[in-house]
């Protein structure tokens, strides 16, 4: 019997399939709730930190400065190594990647709980940052793995559920493990939940990257099987399909410049420097709140931890009606087009203005949370900050993979590049400014910034698909010829239907008619 002899990386295009991902819709939700789980994890680790920085310094005879620079070296290894994980995941593929990271990433927190010097915190600090950090990379990739364009946005707002609530959550679980137990436990509980975590992946995650096994019917290569098999729906066709397609896959070191050079294209720059500037209001407003609010009000740790709370439930409603907002968009735009909205095979987005679809909606909590952040101090406003912010979070990653489909891991590690380098410099000057000018002026100033957002959405929405064509050798002429000649297609084929039937229908009555008078023409003759 003949077998296969596909290349690797042509499988997702020449194997046929006719659905977008073989996983159930409760394989997915699964998939996503793990995924979302250890992004939870990348957040968490940096604001479950900040309440005990104090008590770490005393613990540890240093000063507090000292330990700040904990913080900094986790943010700035934070910014590199996703570009690292992001590439490996697009080539290796995505359940050894997260496997490989939160070893890395329970073994650095099992370090950090026993070490008793400042350079071992240091360094444990910036291994734990190396192993969670790329997390966030791999998960928009699995997203962009299972889910088809019309159904992304809500994959999107679920995975993003789970990341929103640490910056809640996390100064308040810090704070209390801090002053109960002491600030080691909190290290002692993330190697509990990630390794738990790591075990729960280990044994149920299955590979999804589409270069690997396609629409998930593809045994990926032996290291990234499940060990229990027939657990998914996943990974269900015969080795000998698939056996000399995993000998041809081509091995190469990840390469952080893949990151870099996607950021060379236009529309994705612009939409990655527009989530950045937002992402950078966001770390300003956090890093402000507790010492604000300590100086204005006098609170204690407990109390400036629980300040998060407005801003992360607004961030979490945003998670349930969000998903829902980009979808319709998606559908709307469709409609207007006159195109299908295919959720089982997927739709081809070479020529679909996906750009004009994700940015429907993008410009109302935007301007939002243009106009609250200035006067953040209020904890109402907190809330409606956090709704606004994460609505566009949510809208810029689902359009940052629907534009980068090929390599939508190596996309997220170019958006936290830039995202996580407007942060550091912005948190690096942030009190400057705050003793120079006040919080209403600071924050006055973050506001304005968001207005360039605005500009930029505007330009991604205008020339977006020309950009995205020309990177692929194509013009947006030939795009919306295809497009409307795909329209046109349909509606001919619609009137040709129509016409034939009246054909038919005329035919048929002259048929009858000449039925009726023909025993009456032979009469007359034999008569004559």
């Amino acid at each position: 019997m003949a077998t296969s002899v596909l290349p690797q990386d042509s499988i997702a295009v020449n194997a046929p399939t006719q659905r977008y991902s073989i996983f159930t819709r409760n394989e997915k939700r699964y998939i996503v709730l793990l995924i979302a789980l250890a992004g939870w994890f990348s957040t968490l680790s940096s604001f479950i930190y900040y309440p005990v920085i104090a008590l770490v310094a005393k613990d540890l005879h240093t000063s507090i400065a000292r330990i700040n620079l904990t913080v900094t070296s986790y943010l700035a290894v934070s910014g590199i190594a996703p570009a690292f994980v992001g590439d490996a995941a697009d080539m290796l593929g995505r359940r050894p990647l997260y496997v490989v990271t939160l070893v890395i990433y329970v073994a650095a927190n099992i370090g950090i709980a026993l070490q008793g010097s400042f350079i071992a915190l240091l360094l444990l600090r910036m291994l734990q940052s190396l192993g969670i950090s790329g997390t966030f990379s791999i998960a928009y990739g699995v997203i962009a793995d299972i889910s088809t364009p019309a159904e992304r946005g809500s994959y999107v707002a679920a995975l993003s559920f789970g990341i929103t609530t640490a910056p809640s959550a996390g100064p308040l679980i810090g704070g209390a493990l801090g002053n109960s137990v002491g600030w080691r436990w909190i290290f002692w509980f993330l190697c509990i939940l990630s390794g738990s975590c790591l075990i729960a992946m280990s044994l149920t995650l299955p590979e999804t990257a589409r270069n690997l096994v396609a629409d998930g019917s593809v045994s990926p290569p032996k290291l990234s099987r499940l060990p229990i098999k027939g657990l998914m729906h996943g990974q269900r066709k015969p080795e000998s399909e698939t056996e000399t397609c995993r000998k041809k896959i081509t091995w190469h070191i990840p390469n952080p410049m893949k990151s870099l050079i996607i950021l060379a294209r236009k529309d994705t720059l612009c939409l990655v420097i527009g989530g950045g500037i937002v992402y950078m209001v966001y770390c300003c407003l956090h890093a402000s709140l507790s010492s604000l609010f300590i100086e204005v009000y006098g609170l204690n740790q407990l109390e400036a931890g629980l300040i998060y709370l407005p801003f992360g439930a607004g961030s979490t409603i945003s998670t349930l009606f969000s998903g829902k907002l980009i979808d319709r968009d998606y559908r709307r735009v469709a409609e207007k087009y006159s195109l299908p909205v295919e959720k089982v095979k997927g739709d081809d987005l070479a020529h679909f203005p996906i750009e004009e679809a994700r940015t429907q909606s993008v410009f109302l909590p935007l301007a939002i949370a243009t106009t609250t952040v200035h006067i953040a101090i209020p904890l109402v406003l907190q809330f409606i900050a956090g709704l606004a912010i994460q609505t566009c979070f949510n809208i810029n990653n689902t359009l940052l993979i629907d534009i980068n489909q090929e390599s939508p891991a190596a996309a997220q590690a170019s958006s936290n590049i830039l995202r996580c380098a407007f942060a550091a410099l912005a948190v690096a000057v942030l009190q400057d400014i705050l003793d120079a000018v006040g919080a209403g002026w600071t924050f006055t100033i973050l506001g304005l910034l968001c207005l360039i957002t605005v500009g930029l959405y505007l330009l991604i929405r205008k020339k977006g698909m020309e950009w995205r064509l020309e990177s692929k050798g194509q013009s947006k002429v030939h795009s919306t010829q295809t497009l409307g000649h795909s329209v046109d297609v349909e509606r001919l084929q619609e009137s040709n239907h129509q016409t034939l039937n009246d054909i038919g229908h005329i035919v048929e009555r002259e048929v009858e008619k000449s039925l009726d008078h023909s025993p009456r023409t032979k009469l007359s003759t034999e008569t004559i």
